[in-house]
């Protein structure tokens, strides 16, 4: 049987955390007015109390240190944890809310999902608005350590590619993976606060910047806007385009770059790849729209570049009515919000590098139809792709692809329209964002979707935000046996 004290240790200091942060809105509240300080303040004392006696009954098990299984357990628990604590402050203000509801918004936060069952964000209590933010921007930070330290060592979807570079390479410098973790919330925090700086000279209030660059650099998408960047003007809109695209690169490498070490940054391949599918789906998009629409080049090319950008990088911002586009530019959305942006970014998705090694392993097949007496080994970025990473790669996209699959039909058959069904399975496993169809409000939401429907989203939000394997593995009894 598994240990699994060392595993609710850890959770017990996340969840101290998460109380603790709660103390911003509750500032925030008092600052303005609001009463809802109260429910930040309560929210705080239950989040810290839960967390606190899980820490004393475990305290035997700390420094421990963690196994594979340990591994797999604490990042699927973890984020199944604190969603439910931090939807506490949601059902506790928003009158005649319900708990999947409340469940719903906090676990699309935390997995930077950025679908919403809210309306009236206009007139919402400030504190409200920024939890969701916080929300964003904590699960962006930890699906990058996540990334970097736990799915390497697990193997999950190839990303055992990655562990050399995130540790060895790097360990001349930044010998553990505290010091990496530490590296990179500056690195975060940082861009974060350029972001914010950067919406606030484009003209947002200093609120609202603050808020768009916490979704913004977790590749969120939640905004204090029902209209979302519709209510913002040229200059806000290029500001997202930037700080969305540079929030889908390898956050590996910006720390490699503050090292000293900036040809990886400039070099990796699946960056240039990442660069060159940007500007392929948005010239087709442009091409299109420009041959069919009248109207402003500059606006044209302006609101493509923003609403690619943000399904690329799974974001999930919007800027204009991307239905009266066409089906084209609908269909190049949905594309690239199932390619996602690139490993341990904050970007979702099955993600690029992946798609990658899936495009060299048929390549190898065809030559090896064609010279079938020949090794044909697979290479990337001038690495060898050892089989276990090709394997890992091939079974995390068909569960991905099978799991969008089932989400659809299930979906269905819980009363939604087909596109409705259809959009809401890709936007909670890519964890984009928004979806289309018949049940959709016209500001995005998705209140009107059965309570079931709900329930299948957030589970496939897990999913998709922990790479489908990490989650599915827990389901085997050999797992838990030993």
């Amino acid at each position: 049987m598994i240990d699994v004290r060392p595993v609710t240790n850890i959770i017990g200091w996340l969840l101290v955390a998460l109380g603790t942060i709660m103390l911003v809105p509750l500032c925030v509240d008092l600052w303005t007015d609001s009463q809802d300080w109260r429910v930040f303040l309560i929210s705080a004392i239950l989040t810290v109390v839960a967390g606190g006696l899980l820490v004393l009954a475990t305290a035997n098990a700390r420094g421990t240190g963690l196994t594979i299984r340990q591994s797999f357990l604490l990042t699927t628990v973890s984020w199944m944890v604190m969603p439910l604590f931090g939807g506490i402050p949601f059902l506790l203000a928003l009158d005649h809310l319900s708990f999947v509801d409340a469940m719903f918004e906090a676990m699309s936060g935390i997995t930077t999902t950025g679908a919403t069952v809210f309306s009236g964000l206009d007139t919402m209590p400030p504190g409200i608005l920024l939890w969701r933010s916080t929300l964003q921007w904590l699960g962006g930070l930890g699906i990058v350590l996540v990334a970097l330290i736990f799915l390497p060592v697990m193997k999950v979807g190839g990303m055992q590619h990655f562990r050399s570079e995130g540790f060895d390479t790097m360990g001349k410098v930044l010998p553990r993976a505290a010091d990496i973790s530490w590296m990179l919330l500056q690195i975060y925090a940082g861009l974060t606060i350029l972001c914010a700086a950067a919406f606030l000279v484009s003209g947002m209030n200093a609120f609202d910047a603050i808020n768009h660059a916490l979704t913004t650099l977790s590749t969120g998408g939640f905004s204090t806007r029902d209209a979302s960047f519709g209510a913002y003007g040229a200059g806000a809109h290029w500001v997202g385009v930037i700080f969305m695209w540079l929030a889908g690169l390898p956050f590996i490498r910006y720390l490699q770059f503050i090292n000293g070490a900036w040809q990886p940054l400039f070099r990796d391949i699946q960056i240039r790849a990442y660069f060159r599918w940007t500007l392929y789906a948005v010239g087709a998009v442009v091409g299109y729209r420009l041959l069919h629409e009248t109207g402003d080049v500059e606006e044209i090319v302006r609101d493509t570049a923003f609403n690619v950008v943000s399904m690329f990088s799974g974001t999930g911002y919007g800027s204009a009515d991307v239905e009266a586009w066409g089906d084209f530019p609908i269909l190049v959305l949905i594309v690239t919000g199932f390619i996602g942006a690139c490993t341990a970014s904050t970007g979702c998705s099955i993600k690029v590098f992946r798609y990658l090694v899936l495009f060299e392993a048929i390549k190898a097949q065809i030559r090896q139809l064609v010279y079938p007496n020949r090794v044909i080994p697979l290479h990337l970025d001038g690495r060898r792709l050892d089989d276990e990473v090709v394997v890992s790669v091939v079974v995390m996209f068909t569960a991905f692809v099978v799991g969008f699959g089932v989400l659809t039909v299930l979906m269905s058959l819980t009363g939604l329209d087909m596109r409705s069904a259809f959009t809401g399975a890709w936007t909670s496993i890519c964890n984009v964002g928004p979806a289309w169809g018949a049940e959709v409000g016209e500001t995005g939401a998705l209140d009107a979707f059965p309570e079931l429907s709900k329930w299948l989203m957030i589970l496939a939000m897990l999913m998709g935000r922990l790479e489908m394997v990490a989650v599915l593995v827990l389901v085997l009894p050999r797992f838990w046996r030993g």
